[in-house]
């Protein structure tokens, strides 16, 4: 199920960190101090890397979904809507 924004404004810390999912290879970690921040995963030459994209709230559901799909359009092998 795909991330929105009150899911993400009452997601609460835990004692260890923990990601929110939104596909993709786009997930919200969030810290145990309470931060959260845009992360994108992928695989490259068949290894896996990973890519911050921003700390919420200065970038938001939506900019963290353009810039996802604005890394993801430059990730070789990988399909991408016309």
């Amino acid at each position: 199920m795909p991330l929105t924004d009150l899911a993400i404004r009452t997601a609460k810390s835990r004692d260890n960190a923990y990601k929110m999912t939104d596909g993709g290879g786009l997930f919200l970690w969030i810290q145990p101090n309470g931060g959260k921040w845009w992360r994108y995963q992928y695989r490259f030459a068949g290894k896996q890397k990973l890519l911050a994209l921003g700390i919420y709230p200065d970038v938001s559901l939506a900019d963290a979904w353009e810039r996802h799909a604005a890394h993801r359009r430059y990730v070789p092998g990988r399909r991408t809507a016309a």
